[in-house]
Protein backbone atom coordinates (compact mmCIF):
# COMPACT_ATOMS: atom_id res chain seq x y z
CA UNK A 1 0.00 0.00 0.00
CA UNK A 2 2.87 2.33 0.87
CA UNK A 3 4.54 1.59 -2.48
CA UNK A 4 1.29 2.36 -4.36
CA UNK A 5 0.74 5.66 -2.49
CA UNK A 6 4.33 6.72 -3.26
CA UNK A 7 3.76 5.90 -6.94
CA UNK A 8 0.47 7.85 -6.91
CA UNK A 9 2.18 10.82 -5.25
CA UNK A 10 4.91 10.70 -7.94
CA UNK A 11 2.31 10.54 -10.70
CA UNK A 12 0.39 13.47 -9.18
CA UNK A 13 3.62 15.48 -8.93
CA UNK A 14 4.45 14.77 -12.59
CA UNK A 15 0.90 15.70 -13.63
CA UNK A 16 1.08 18.94 -11.62
CA UNK A 17 4.45 19.77 -13.17
CA UNK A 18 3.01 19.22 -16.67
CA UNK A 19 0.01 21.45 -15.86
CA UNK A 20 2.29 24.18 -14.50
CA UNK A 21 4.57 23.97 -17.53
CA UNK A 22 1.55 24.05 -19.84
CA UNK A 23 0.03 27.03 -17.98
CA UNK A 24 3.42 28.74 -17.88
CA UNK A 25 3.84 28.26 -21.63
CA UNK A 26 0.29 29.52 -22.20
CA UNK A 27 0.91 32.56 -19.97
CA UNK A 28 4.20 33.26 -21.75
CA UNK A 29 2.49 32.99 -25.14
CA UNK A 30 -0.35 35.20 -23.90
CA UNK A 31 2.06 37.81 -22.57
CA UNK A 32 4.07 37.66 -25.83
CA UNK A 33 0.84 38.18 -27.82
CA UNK A 34 -0.14 41.11 -25.57
CA UNK A 35 3.32 42.62 -25.99
CA UNK A 36 3.10 42.21 -29.79
CA UNK A 37 -0.40 43.77 -29.81
CA UNK A 38 0.85 46.70 -27.70
CA UNK A 39 3.82 47.21 -30.06
CA UNK A 40 1.49 47.13 -33.07
CA UNK A 41 -0.82 49.66 -31.38
CA UNK A 42 2.16 51.93 -30.58
CA UNK A 43 3.28 51.66 -34.22
CA UNK A 44 -0.22 52.58 -35.43
CA UNK A 45 -0.37 55.57 -33.06
CA UNK A 46 3.09 56.74 -34.19
CA UNK A 47 2.03 56.52 -37.87
CA UNK A 48 -1.19 58.44 -37.10
CA UNK A 49 0.72 61.16 -35.22
CA UNK A 50 3.19 61.57 -38.10
CA UNK A 51 0.35 61.56 -40.69
CA UNK A 52 -1.51 64.28 -38.72
CA UNK A 53 1.72 66.26 -38.47
CA UNK A 54 2.30 66.03 -42.22
CA UNK A 55 -1.26 67.25 -42.92
CA UNK A 56 -0.84 70.27 -40.62
CA UNK A 57 2.68 70.94 -41.88
CA UNK A 58 1.51 70.86 -45.50
CA UNK A 59 -1.18 73.44 -44.63
CA UNK A 60 1.31 75.82 -42.97
CA UNK A 61 3.86 75.46 -45.78
CA UNK A 62 1.21 76.23 -48.41
CA UNK A 63 -0.03 79.13 -46.30
CA UNK A 64 3.43 80.68 -46.09
CA UNK A 65 3.78 80.29 -49.89
CA UNK A 66 0.45 81.99 -50.54
CA UNK A 67 1.14 85.35 -48.92
CA UNK A 68 -0.07 88.45 -50.81
CA UNK A 69 3.35 88.84 -52.44
CA UNK A 70 3.15 85.27 -53.73
CA UNK A 71 -0.21 85.81 -55.43
CA UNK A 72 1.48 87.42 -58.42
CA UNK A 73 0.84 85.58 -61.69
CA UNK A 74 4.52 85.64 -62.60
CA UNK A 75 5.96 82.18 -63.20
CA UNK A 76 8.19 80.87 -60.45
CA UNK A 77 6.68 82.98 -57.69
CA UNK A 78 5.10 79.94 -56.00
CA UNK A 79 7.76 78.28 -53.87
CA UNK A 80 7.96 74.71 -52.66
CA UNK A 81 9.67 74.01 -49.35
CA UNK A 82 11.50 70.70 -49.33
CA UNK A 83 12.06 68.47 -46.34
CA UNK A 84 15.35 69.50 -44.69
CA UNK A 85 18.34 67.20 -44.49
CA UNK A 86 18.87 65.50 -41.07
CA UNK A 87 21.91 67.78 -40.54
CA UNK A 88 19.79 70.88 -41.23
CA UNK A 89 17.03 69.67 -38.89
CA UNK A 90 19.59 68.98 -36.14
CA UNK A 91 20.67 72.64 -36.29
CA UNK A 92 17.22 73.62 -34.95
CA UNK A 93 18.05 72.02 -31.61
CA UNK A 94 21.04 74.37 -31.13
CA UNK A 95 18.94 77.52 -30.68
CA UNK A 96 15.26 78.48 -30.81
CA UNK A 97 16.14 81.27 -33.29
CA UNK A 98 17.62 78.66 -35.67
CA UNK A 99 14.24 76.94 -35.77
CA UNK A 100 12.24 80.16 -36.27
CA UNK A 101 14.60 81.38 -39.03
CA UNK A 102 13.96 78.26 -41.14
CA UNK A 103 10.72 78.28 -43.23
CA UNK A 104 10.20 74.52 -42.91
CA UNK A 105 11.20 74.57 -39.24
CA UNK A 106 8.79 77.41 -38.48
CA UNK A 107 5.95 75.57 -40.27
CA UNK A 108 6.80 72.37 -38.36
CA UNK A 109 6.81 74.25 -35.05
CA UNK A 110 3.43 75.86 -35.88
CA UNK A 111 2.03 72.40 -36.65
CA UNK A 112 3.36 71.20 -33.29
CA UNK A 113 1.80 74.13 -31.40
CA UNK A 114 -1.50 73.43 -33.17
CA UNK A 115 -1.35 69.86 -31.85
CA UNK A 116 -0.85 71.33 -28.34
CA UNK A 117 -3.71 73.84 -28.83
CA UNK A 118 -1.48 76.88 -28.28
CA UNK A 119 -0.78 78.05 -31.85
CA UNK A 120 -1.89 81.58 -30.85
CA UNK A 121 1.60 82.09 -29.36
CA UNK A 122 3.49 81.67 -32.63
CA UNK A 123 0.77 83.53 -34.57
CA UNK A 124 1.09 86.48 -32.19
CA UNK A 125 4.89 86.39 -32.46
CA UNK A 126 4.67 86.38 -36.29
CA UNK A 127 2.12 89.23 -36.25
CA UNK A 128 4.54 91.26 -34.07
CA UNK A 129 7.44 90.55 -36.46
CA UNK A 130 5.31 91.80 -39.36
CA UNK A 131 4.16 94.82 -37.29
CA UNK A 132 7.77 95.90 -36.58
CA UNK A 133 8.50 96.00 -40.32
CA UNK A 134 5.52 98.31 -41.08
CA UNK A 135 6.63 101.75 -42.29
CA UNK A 136 3.36 103.63 -42.84
CA UNK A 137 2.03 105.33 -39.62
CA UNK A 138 -1.58 104.72 -40.77
CA UNK A 139 -0.92 101.01 -41.34
CA UNK A 140 0.91 100.85 -38.02
CA UNK A 141 -2.20 102.07 -36.16
CA UNK A 142 -4.63 99.78 -38.02
CA UNK A 143 -2.34 96.75 -37.56
CA UNK A 144 -1.87 97.56 -33.85
CA UNK A 145 -5.65 97.62 -33.34
CA UNK A 146 -6.07 94.34 -35.21
CA UNK A 147 -3.34 92.62 -33.14
CA UNK A 148 -4.99 93.98 -29.98
CA UNK A 149 -8.43 92.70 -31.06
CA UNK A 150 -7.11 89.30 -32.16
CA UNK A 151 -4.67 88.49 -29.36
CA UNK A 152 -4.70 90.91 -26.41
CA UNK A 153 -8.14 91.99 -25.25
CA UNK A 154 -10.06 89.76 -22.81
CA UNK A 155 -11.82 86.94 -24.67
CA UNK A 156 -10.04 87.79 -27.93
CA UNK A 157 -10.37 84.90 -30.45
CA UNK A 158 -6.64 84.02 -30.03
CA UNK A 159 -6.04 85.50 -26.57
CA UNK A 160 -2.45 85.05 -25.36
CA UNK A 161 -1.48 84.49 -21.75
CA UNK A 162 -0.08 87.83 -20.50
CA UNK A 163 -0.68 89.76 -17.28
CA UNK A 164 -3.37 92.42 -16.84
CA UNK A 165 -0.85 95.27 -16.42
CA UNK A 166 0.82 94.50 -19.78
CA UNK A 167 -2.62 94.36 -21.44
CA UNK A 168 -3.47 97.81 -20.04
CA UNK A 169 -0.16 99.28 -21.22
CA UNK A 170 -0.83 97.94 -24.74
CA UNK A 171 -4.41 99.29 -24.74
CA UNK A 172 -3.02 102.80 -24.00
CA UNK A 173 -0.04 102.62 -26.37
CA UNK A 174 -2.03 101.61 -29.49
CA UNK A 175 -3.90 104.94 -29.44
CA UNK A 176 -0.69 106.44 -30.87
CA UNK A 177 0.96 103.31 -32.15
CA UNK A 178 4.74 102.95 -32.29
CA UNK A 179 6.90 99.96 -33.26
CA UNK A 180 7.42 99.09 -29.57
CA UNK A 181 3.70 98.69 -28.67
CA UNK A 182 3.92 94.93 -28.30
CA UNK A 183 7.60 94.53 -27.30
CA UNK A 184 6.95 93.40 -23.69
CA UNK A 185 4.18 90.98 -24.72
CA UNK A 186 6.27 89.56 -27.58
CA UNK A 187 9.23 88.93 -25.23
CA UNK A 188 6.91 87.19 -22.76
CA UNK A 189 5.42 84.92 -25.47
CA UNK A 190 8.88 84.20 -26.98
CA UNK A 191 10.16 83.16 -23.54
CA UNK A 192 7.07 81.00 -22.97
CA UNK A 193 7.64 79.16 -26.28
CA UNK A 194 11.41 78.85 -25.80
CA UNK A 195 11.12 77.37 -22.30
CA UNK A 196 8.04 75.17 -22.75
CA UNK A 197 6.95 74.30 -26.29
CA UNK A 198 10.41 74.33 -27.94
CA UNK A 199 11.94 71.57 -25.70
CA UNK A 200 8.79 69.45 -26.20
CA UNK A 201 9.02 69.99 -29.97
CA UNK A 202 12.62 68.71 -29.95
CA UNK A 203 11.44 65.54 -28.16
CA UNK A 204 8.47 64.98 -30.51
CA UNK A 205 8.17 61.95 -32.81
CA UNK A 206 8.02 64.21 -35.86
CA UNK A 207 11.23 66.12 -35.09
CA UNK A 208 13.05 62.87 -34.21
CA UNK A 209 11.99 61.46 -37.61
CA UNK A 210 13.32 64.56 -39.40
CA UNK A 211 16.72 64.07 -37.75
CA UNK A 212 16.96 60.42 -38.84
CA UNK A 213 18.90 59.49 -41.96
CA UNK A 214 15.93 57.48 -43.30
CA UNK A 215 12.98 59.61 -44.47
CA UNK A 216 9.46 59.03 -43.05
CA UNK A 217 8.06 58.19 -46.51
CA UNK A 218 8.90 59.08 -50.07
CA UNK A 219 5.99 61.56 -50.09
CA UNK A 220 7.54 63.44 -47.15
CA UNK A 221 10.56 64.40 -49.25
CA UNK A 222 8.77 67.42 -50.65
CA UNK A 223 5.59 69.22 -49.65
Amino acid sequence: GRRRSAAEAGAMQSALLLVLQHDGGRMERGSRRRSEAEDAEKGRMKRTIIKDWKTRLSYFLQNSSNSTKMKSKKVGKHRTYFRPSPEEAQLWSEAFDELLANKYGLAAFRAFLKSEFCEENIEFWLACEDFKKTKSPQKLTSKAKKIYNDFIETEAPKEINIDFQTKNMIAQSIQEATHTCFSAAQKRVYSLMENNSYPRFLESEFYQELCKKTPITRAAQGT
